[in-house]
């Protein structure tokens, strides 16, 4: 069964109040401590089975997809990039769900646009992301094939908030720091360590006990490992991955700008302070593809993607752009690094 077709399988969950709560803490502030859900507990003012009572059933309705480490892909050594196809509609789902199956490929959507798929694909250190992309190019079906890298990173990290509606005068209210930091030297334990981080945790009293058994550690100094490949931007953060759409956020909106080249530093830097805005880089254009930077919106609506665009826009004086929305998903799911 495809993932698209598993979640429509899962009956409808209404989280409330305190399931919103739980979900942002989950999603940003997740505590690295023997007893994680203990600690989310007492902020929430509730007990830890109360916490991950919920978890189970925010799991079992399908809003939380997984809850575990995310790596900087590219501090890790990876390369990765966004690659564009234009299929033939007929064999669309056939190339989608084939191109799914590269273990490499992490989100993979349908978009509303002549280039009418959009994936991620990562290839470790020694890989070839070229080849690859060529190999999936030749699917039948087909047309044109456009490889999209990162040539600058702005902002990566998607929030989505639980607790606020799409904003009606979407202001650029948040601050981040720029990533840009070069792929680290790692050992064979830390590789190890890092296979063991990317699994899904077991929604338990101590999750972290029988995974720092696994690897022949004390609980505490895997605690203590996790801490500092968090220091050194190795892991991102330790989170909740949540589907955006049993979230109630229904439109994922790629907004593409078409940005003079001197100007790219200064619209890439305002359309990353929405804080809707959860990713935005500077990627390369071609005759058919004169877009050069793009920034993701996860919104409940499409009305509200489009307020946020307007408003950049506004911002910036940027006027030619499109927003490209999903409207189907083949794929999504966390990169698995040294398999």
């Amino acid at each position: 069964m495809s993932e698209t077709s598993r979640i429509q399988g899962i009956q409808e969950f209404a989280p409330d109040l305190l399931d919103k709560k739980l979900l942002n803490l989950l999603q940003w502030d997740f505590p690295l401590v023997a007893k994680p859900f203990d600690a989310i507990g007492k902020g929430l003012q509730i007990s830890e089975e109360q916490v991950v009572d919920r978890i189970l059933k925010l799991k079992q309705s399908g809003i939380i997809r997984q809850v575990n480490a995310i790596f900087d892909t590219r501090r890790l050594g990876y390369k990765s990039s966004l690659v564009a196809m234009a299929i033939d509609e007929s064999s669309i789902d056939t190339v989608a769900n084939k191109i799914s199956e590269h273990p490499g490929v992490s989100h993979n959507y349908k978009r509303d646009h002549e280039f009418n798929l959009w994936f991620t694909l990562a290839v470790p250190p020694d890989g070839n992301i070229q080849n690859e992309v060529k190999k999936l190019s030749a699917l039948k079906g087909v047309i044109r094939c456009r490889l999209l890298p990162t040539q600058k990173l702005f902002k990566i990290g998607v929030k989505l908030d639980m607790l606020k509606d799409d904003p009606q005068n979407p202001t650029p209210d948040e601050d981040f720091k720029e990533n840009s930091i070069p792929p680290v030297k790692l050992q064979e334990r830390d590789i190890e360590i890092i296979r063991e981080m990317q699994e899904d945790i077991e929604i338990i009293s101590r999750p972290f006990e029988k995974m720092s058994e696994r690897l022949g550690l004390r609980e505490e100094d895997f605690l203590e490992k996790m801490k500092e490949f968090q220091d050194r931007g190795i892991m991102r953060r330790f989170a909740a991955i949540l589907r955006h759409q049993k979230a109630g956020f229904k439109a994922n909106g790629m907004i593409t700008w078409k940005v003079p080249p001197e100007r790219v530093e200064e619209v890439g830097m305002v359309a990353a302070s929405f804080s809707q805005v959860s990713h935005c880089y500077q990627r390369p254009v071609y005759p058919d593809w004169q877009y050069n930077l793009f920034s993701m919106v996860h919104a409940r609506s499409r009305e509200g993607c489009e307020k946020i665009a307007e408003e950049i826009s506004r911002r910036t004086g940027i006027q030619d752009y499109a927003i490209l929305y999903s409207t189907k998903e083949y794929k999504k799911e966390r990169v698995k690094y040294f398999t």
